[in-house]
C-alpha cells in the first residue's frame, strides 16, 4: 500500500498502471478530495492510499514540513526508518520489540505479543499456526496508551501477519482515535521496494528530501558490494529463516544474496518465506548454510544452529554461519545495507571487508555429502 502526500484539493495523481485499483479512502474523519474539511492542526495530510506497489505519482513540488508531527511507530523496521532519516524526536510510541536505536528503547510502548515466552522454535511455530488458524490475533495493541500519545501519523505493516499487530486491527483503532491520525502501511517484497519506502516515509512526515538522501546513501554501499563481487565465483547459498521446521528466507533476501556474490539456491527474489524440508536443502546442494532465524539475533541463531548441527551436516553445506537476523535480515529496513556487507564478506572476504558492529558465528558442522 503506497500512500501519496498532497498538499490540497487540487493535485493531481496518476495512476498509469492500475487505474481501477486506486482507492480513495477517509482520512478517518475527512473523506479525501469530496468537500474541504475543517481546518485542523495537519489539514494538508490527505491520502490516496493506491493498492499497487508499482505506482508512478505525478511529482509534487511543494511540501509542507511538519516539524511538530507525533509519530507512532508499530513495526520495528519503521522506527529504525523514522530514527534514519532524522525524524526521532517526532517519534512518540514504538513496539514491544523496538530496540533500535537506542533512543527508540527509551519510548513508550504500545504492543506485546500474545505468544508466550520461553517457548522453544518449535512450540512457537505451533502456537503461531494455532492463533492464525483460529483467526486470533498474535500481537495486542494498547489502545489507550496510544491515544494518550495522541498520534498524527501511525506507521504499520501488512506484509506479515506474524511480525506485528494486524492492519486491520490497527485501522480500526484508529478511526476510534481523537483528531484521525492517517494510517501508513510499509510492505515491501524486494529491496528496492524496502528502499522505496524511505522516501515514502519521509514524503509522508514532510521530509521527501531526507527520504530520497537516505535511499542514495544505502543503495551507493549495497551497490559498492555488488561492484566489488561482480567479477568473483558464486558460492551456493542456503538461506534458512527459521530451523524448526526449516524455513527458506524469502522476499529480500534472495537478492541480498545475489548482490554480495552468491546463488541462494533455495527462493527467488520477491518470494515469500515458505516452510521447507531439511532434504530439500540438501537437494539444493549449497555450498554455505547462512542461519536467520527471524527476529533472532546472533547468539540466539548460533544457539538454534548448534541444536540442529546434524540436519545442518545432512545439508552438504561446508560451511555453516549463524548471523544476526533482527539487525541485518528479518526487518525491512535501513539495516540490510549492513547486511549486503556481512554477505559480502562471508562470501567474498578478501573482497568485501566486515561491516563493523555486527555479530555472527561461523559454526563447524562436519558437512555429510
Amino acid at each position: 500500500m503506497v500512500p501519496h502526500l498532497l498538499g490540497g484539493l487540487d493535485d493531481l495523481l496518476y495512476e498509469l498502471d492500475r487505474a481501477d485499483e486506486v482507492l480513495v479512502l477517509e482520512r478517518l474523519r475527512d473523506r479525501v478530495a469530496l468537500t474541504a474539511p475543517a481546518a485542523e492542526r495537519f489539514e494538508p495530510l490527505r491520502y490516496l492510499v493506491v493498492a499497487e506497489k508499482r505506482h508512478r505519482p505525478e511529482p509534487i513540488s511543494t511540501r509542507t514540513t511538519l516539524a511538530h508531527m507525533r509519530i507512532a511507530s508499530l513495526v520495528p523496521s519503521a522506527t529504525e526508518a523514522l530514527f534514519a532519516l532524522g525524524l526521532g524526536e517526532q517519534v512518540v510510541a514504538v513496539t514491544h520489540e523496538c530496540d533500535h536505536p537506542t533512543g527508540a528503547t527509551r519510548l513508550p510502548r504500545l504492543t506485546r505479543s500474545v505468544v508466550e515466552p520461553g517457548l522453544e522454535p518449535a512450540q512457537i511455530d505451533a502456537r503461531v499456526r494455532e492463533l492464525v488458524g483460529a483467526g486470533e490475533a498474535l500481537y495486542e495493541l494498547d489502545e489507550q496508551a496510544l491515544a494518550a500519545e495522541r498520534p498524527d501519523l501511525i506507521v504499520t505493516q501488512a506484509l506479515c501477519a506474524v511480525c506485528a499487530v494486524s492492519y486491520d486491527d490497527v485501522q480500526t483503532v484508529a478511526a476510534r482515535l481523537p483528531g484521525g491520525p492517517a494510517v501508513l502501511s510499509l510492505d515491501p517484497s524486494t529491496l528496492d521496494e524496502v528502499l522505496g519506502d524511505l522516501v515514502r516515509v519521509g514524503e509522508a512526515c514532510g521530509e521527501h528530501e531526507r527520504g530520497e538522501r537516505l535511499r542514495h546513501e544505502l543503495r551507493a554501499r549495497i551497490d559498492q558490494v555488488a561492484a566489488a563481487v561482480a567479477d568473483a565465483s558464486r558460492s551456493r547459498v542456503a538461506a534458512l529463516e527459521w530451523l524448526d521446521p526449516p524455513f527458506a528466507g524469502g522476499h529480500w533476501v534472495p537478492e541480498m544474496i545475489a548482490l554480495a556474490g552468491g546463488i541462494d539456491v533455495l527462493a527467488a527474489a520477491g518470494d515469500r518465506s515458505r516452510e521447507i524440508g531439511w532434504e530439500d536443502v540438501a537437494a539444493a546442494r549449497p555450498d554455505i548454510a547462512v542461519v536467520m532465524p527471524c527476529g533472532l539475533y546472533a547468539d540466539e541463531a548460533a544457539e538454534q544452529a548448534a541444536a540442529h548441527r546434524a540436519d545442518l551436516a545432512g545439508t552438504g553445506a561446508a560451511g555453516v554461519v549463524a548471523v544476526d537476523a533482527a539487525s541485518s535480515f528479518s526487518r525491512p529496513g535501513p539495516r540490510l545495507a549492513d547486511g549486503v556487507e556481512l554477505l559480502g564478506h562471508l562470501l567474498h572476504p578478501e573482497r568485501v571487508a566486515a561491516p563493523a558492529g555486527l555479530d555472527w558465528h561461523e559454526l563447524a558442522v562436519g558437512a555429510v555429502r
